[in-house]
């Protein structure tokens, strides 16, 4: 019985699990960081938390004798690809990495593109001045100071964290969202910049479709550099990857 750590907390981790554990010589253990009150779980083993860091992380790897680990994390999960991709070079286990495709920047409407969180505040700073605020609810603190600008926030659970902004709306929501509904939101609250972080996906990405056709700015925070590696963007080919290595 070979065991995969599968890194998840996206849709693409939770399928790519399920799939997984339906191999009768394939043992999985779904990690998630525990952000997420309420999370859809395959049915296999789950664990929840951190690690640890990188030295956590490979002493989990060895005491559960694990003999690849996935890596389906969100693609701004920065700091747990490069944990994942350190603990596997120092236990000598193979690393896979899905890493679902960015949205594509519209030719005829193209985005304001930030670095970071902050250089998006920076961005919008005395010039807009009702933004929908789509980049995670662990960003807030970058714009907190800017108490002149009006924001709408998502998330799916509640949070105390929208309180540190001066004027904003909070929504609790799970996606998918389609167009019509995005369209609708954006339209009502009188929104007239969007600001997201370059996640990619189906479920939250109608949102730029709707602001496209409002005419609404975009803020796109782009994704961090990723790790090398076995680097995959589609669940077939990515569970291929895996079923050669357990071979």
């Amino acid at each position: 019985m070979n065991t995969v750590l599968v890194l998840g907390g996206t849709s693409e981790a939770l399928a790519l699990a399920k799939e997984l554990a339906h191999e009768p010589t394939t043992k999985v253990i779904y990690s998630l960081a525990g952000r997420t009150r309420r999370p859809s779980l395959p049915d296999c083993a789950v664990r929840t938390g951190g690690f640890g860091g990188v030295e956590g992380l490979a002493a989990f790897v060895t005491e559960n004798n694990i003999a690849a680990i996935l890596d389906a994390t969100h693609p701004f999960a920065a700091q747990m690809a490069a944990h994942a991709r350190d603990a596997t070079a120092r236990t000598a286990i193979p690393l896979v990495k899905f890493l679902r495709p960015e949205w594509n920047e519209p030719a005829d409407a193209p985005w304001l593109h930030a670095a970071s969180p902050a250089a998006a505040a920076t961005i919008i700073r005395d010039r807009f001045g009702r933004v929908f605020l789509s980049s995670g609810l662990a960003d807030i603190a970058a714009f907190a100071p800017l108490s002149q600008i009006w924001f709408l926030v998502r998330s799916v659970d509640p949070s105390e964290a929208p309180a540190t902004l001066a004027q904003h709306h909070h929504v609790i929501d799970r996606g998918p969202f389609d167009l019509a509904a995005e369209t609708a939101l954006l339209r009502d609250w009188n929104i007239d910049a969007l600001v997201s972080k370059n996640s990619g996906g189906d479920a939250t990405g109608a949102k730029l479709a709707a602001a496209g056709a409002l005419g609404i700015s975009v803020v796109m925070i782009d994704r961090p550099p990723v790790p090398p590696g076995l680097l995959y963007d589609d669940l077939a080919t990515t569970l291929g990857a895996v079923r050669d290595i357990l071979r």
